[in-house]
């Protein structure tokens, strides 16, 4: 008999295929309460769970006795209850490496926009303002020979450093947990404590996870601590940064402009006064969303998942100590 597997995000057709020949599959429409109620029996049987968004926690796993292991489209996993899922012995697969060059676009992307005021302007000229040779009031400021601070040099850190560094001529400085020999080689990149990343950068691109160490890291003190005119940039985690100190940087003029594609609350809620304010760029959190790196996103899923419950895990484990 196939493992019974709960499918909690639609998948494309090839997939669900390669999927329904290793499981027996049952596909929701995602793990709200309403569902966990609905499919119990689905769930008590459950070897494996696929999809993103939701909450497994020791609840769950309550739900899940014979749960094995958990396969999220996603290189984030701020939704699973790591320490639970290691006390049931529960392998967690996560998509790290797809996603890395699209998020990185989406960062330069923010960086360009926020600093050259893309999106406002382009809704100035929509709205019939541009009447004349533009003037002062109009300008942005330049990217290009500006120091990039990266907070967090992992893939995504790295895959950043490089268009900075050889796109744009940005000098590199990073602070993370370590050094990174590969950046400081590839890019001459400069480690730095976090005071002098703050200190020094023109733009602070942020790529970090959520974690408690992380959760609010960058608040009021550390904003004051930022060079002024600085353009800070957020890709990582919105709780990373406090959103109401965030607003006040801006509003007083501490900052330049912000680039964000990640919030403390998302959808980002309709009467935030982020989207009051000229100087921000507001994305849907949209790193990784093209339709070729969703599409890799969901086929790692799909293989770690494979690879979990057949005892062929070799990469893309959160926690490979449960696979001993």
């Amino acid at each position: 008999m196939k493992p019974s597997v709960v499918l909690y995000k639609s998948l494309p057709d090839d997939l669900r295929a390669r999927l329904d020949d290793h499981f027996s599959v049952t596909e929701i429409g995602g793990l709200t309460p309403e569902n966990l109620e609905k499919y119990a029996d689905v769930f008590r049987q459950a070897e494996g769970i696929l999809g993103s968004g939701g909450k497994v926690d020791a609840e769950f796993l309550q739900r899940a006795p014979k749960l094995r292991a958990a396969s999220t489209v996603s290189v984030g996993y701020d939704n699973f209850d790591v320490a639970a899922l290691n006390d049931r012995g529960v392998a967690l697969m996560h998509t790290p490496t797809v996603l890395t060059e699209t998020v990185a676009d989406t960062m330069m992307a923010l960086v360009l926009s926020s600093a050259r005021r893309v999106v406002e302007l382009a809704e100035r000229v929509k709205a019939g303002e541009w009447q004349k040779n533009v003037g002062p009031d109009w300008f942005g400021i330049d990217v290009h020979h500006k120091k990039m601070g990266i907070l967090g040099m992992g893939r995504i850190g790295l895959a950043l450093a490089q268009r900075a560094h050889f796109g744009f001529s940005m000098p590199i400085l990073y602070n993370a947990r370590k050094h990174h020999q590969e950046a400081e080689q590839r890019f001459d990149a400069r480690y730095c404590d976090l005071d002098t990343l703050l200190a020094e950068s023109d733009f602070l691109c942020i790529s970090l996870p959520l974690t408690a160490e992380t959760h609010h890291l960058i608040g009021r003190e550390q904003l004051a601590k930022m060079k002024p005119g600085a353009v800070l940039i957020n890709a990582g985690r919105g709780p990373v940064v406090d959103e109401q100190a965030l607003i006040a940087a801006l509003k007083d003029g501490t900052l330049h402009a912000a680039g964000l594609d990640v919030f403390e609350q998302e959808p980002l809620p309709v009467d935030s006064e982020l989207l009051t304010l000229r100087n921000v760029v507001a994305l849907p959190h949209i790193g990784s969303a093209t339709h070729e790196t969703r599409y890799g996103m969901a086929r790692d899923a799909v293989e770690n998942l494979i690879a979990a419950l057949t005892g062929r895990v070799e990469k893309n484990c959160v926690n490979p100590q449960v696979l001993k």
